[in-house]
C-alpha cells in the first residue's frame, strides 16, 4: 500500500485548486470582452476572483439605469421613436443643430459616469480617469493631458479649432500611476432609437484622423483595449 505524506498531499490539492481556478478564469475570459482586455498584472491586484465579472456586470447595469432614467424624463415608461430621436430640439453655441438623440445621449452619459465612478472606486484596484481630454500627436506617437481649466477656457471662447484633434474617452483605466497610459478604455454609447447598434464614432475626411474610429485612435494614443458599454449589448469590443 502506497503512502503519501501530508505535505505532498497538500501540494497536490493546491496544484489542483490552482489548475481549476486557471481553467475557470480561462472560461470566463472566453466569454467576457472586459476580462480578456484587463492586463494580467491588474487582474492579480483585484481583491476577489469574481471582481472582474462584477465590474462588467455593474458597468452594464449603469448603462441600463442611465437609459431608463434618461428616457423617463421625457417619455415616461417608453423609449423614444426613431422620429423623436431625429427631432431637432435646439442649436449649440456654434449654431449647429442638436437632435433629441444628442441631447439624450449627453444626459445619459452624465448619469452613467456618476454610477460608473462609484463602481470603479469599489472594484478597480488602480487609478482611473473620467472624461479626461488628451492631445494626441500621431506622427510623434505622443499624448498629453489637457487640464480641466484649459478645456473650460477653450470651450468658453466659443467655436474654436483649438480642441480639434483632441480625444476625450469616457473612462480610462490605468494599470499604475502612469496617467498617460491606459490598461483599458471604456466609452458609453446610447443609441437612439434603442434598436440601433452601439457603434464607435468614425472621424470624417476633414478630421486629423480621416476614416478612423474612436476605438482606433484611443488605442493608438493611450494603449490598452477600448470597449463599448451600452444598455442594449453590455460591454463589447465592437459591433460587426
Amino acid at each position: 500500500m502506497g503512502f503519501v505524506d501530508t505535505e505532498t498531499a497538500g501540494k497536490a490539492r493546491h496544484a489542483a485548486y490552482v489548475a481549476e481556478q486557471a481553467s475557470a478564469s480561462a472560461t470566463r475570459a472566453a466569454a467576457s470582452p472586459l476580462l480578456r482586455a484587463i492586463p494580467a498584472a491588474v487582474l492579480a491586484l483585484m481583491q476577489q476572483d469574481h471582481d472582474a465579472d462584477e465590474l462588467e456586470k455593474q458597468l452594464a447595469a449603469c448603462a441600463v439605469q442611465a437609459e431608463q432614467w434618461g428616457n423617463a424624463r421625457y417619455f415616461q415608461d417608453r423609449p423614444p421613436t426613431r422620429q423623436e430621436c431625429a427631432e431637432v430640439v435646439e442649436k449649440d453655441r456654434c449654431g449647429k443643430p442638436v437632435t433629441r438623440a444628442m441631447q439624450l445621449g449627453k444626459q445619459k452619459h452624465v448619469l452613467a459616469l456618476a454610477c460608473a465612478e462609484q463602481v470603479l472606486k469599489e472594484l478597480w484596484p488602480a487609478p482611473f480617469s473620467i472624461e479626461q481630454r488628451y492631445r494626441y500627436y500621431p506622427n510623434a506617437r505622443m499624448v498629453e493631458t489637457v487640464s480641466r481649466q484649459e478645456e473650460a477656457r477653450l470651450i468658453a471662447e466659443g467655436c474654436t479649432d483649438e480642441l480639434r484633434g483632441t480625444i476625450k474617452p469616457d473612462i480610462v483605466l490605468h494599470a499604475d500611476r502612469n496617467l498617460l497610459k491606459a490598461a483599458l478604455l471604456l466609452d458609453f454609447k446610447f443609441p437612439c432609437p434603442g434598436t440601433n447598434l452601439p457603434q464607435w464614432t468614425r472621424y470624417g475626411r476633414n478630421s486629423p484622423y480621416p476614416n478612423q474610429t474612436q476605438q482606433d485612435i484611443y488605442e493608438q494614443a493611450l494603449g490598452g483595449r477600448a470597449l463599448l458599454v451600452s444598455p442594449q449589448r453590455g460591454v463589447r469590443a465592437s459591433e460587426p
